[in-house]
């Protein structure tokens, strides 16, 4: 890495220190990620993570920056040592845990909850907030989400396993194979257990 970009870096990870997100050492910005905390909650980078905000070091093409947010207090949204992620938006209402060495595609959503209630009064401003779906999701170690791999609420996806380009997963994956497809299902088994 280059001194100016190890400087913007590290400059970047004294930004989102302020802002009250857990920083661990290495960490490597390409654009500025957005972020939002709230009451009691807490964000946690791993070691060597990178955020990849920009297109110019993503040829795949990031449609945003990195959006790191919590959507009601003292929810929490942790990612793993040497974990890479490229435009993509994590948003935990409860807890969302990706673990370390895992590739997150080009333009990725990963979140825990709805956002909107299913009942019709008060959807649209969310009014009633205890009736929105939400559950923790768990991203095991080594996993890589293609680009605009979608996770919904509630998932576990197990460790080494891949998730190709466009799947919407609505349900826990096990560990070690390549699932595709909306809903994402197992398409092959990658290692044996």
């Amino acid at each position: 890495m280059s001194p100016l970009r190890k400087l913007i870096s590290l400059c970047r990870g004294a930004a989102l220190r302020l802002k009250g997100v857990k920083v661990k050492p290495g960490l490597v910005t390409y654009g500025a990620p957005i972020v939002h905390l709230t009451k009691g909650g807490s964000i946690v980078l791993g070691e060597n993570c990178v955020l990849c905000s920009t297109s110019k070091a993503n040829f795949a093409g990031v449609n945003h920056p990195v959006i790191l947010a919590l959507l009601r207090p003292g929810a929490s949204l942790e990612i793993g040592d040497d974990t890479g992620i490229s435009g993509g938006s994590f948003c935990a209402a409860q807890s969302v845990k990706i673990g370390s060495h895992c590739l997150i595609g080009a333009n990725a959503l990963v979140t825990d909850c709805d956002f909107h209630a299913l009942k019709p009064e008060g959807r649209r401003h969310n009014s009633d907030i205890s009736d929105i779906g939400c559950a923790p999701v768990v991203i095991e170690d080594n996993v890589w989400l293609g680009a605009n791999v979608t996770v919904l609420k509630g998932v576990r996806i197990g460790r080494d396993t891949v998730v190709a380009a466009g799947s919407i997963v609505t349900k826990d994956l096990p560990e070690g194979v390549l699932a595709a497809g909306t809903p994402a299902k197992v398409i092959k088994v990658l290692k044996e257990k």
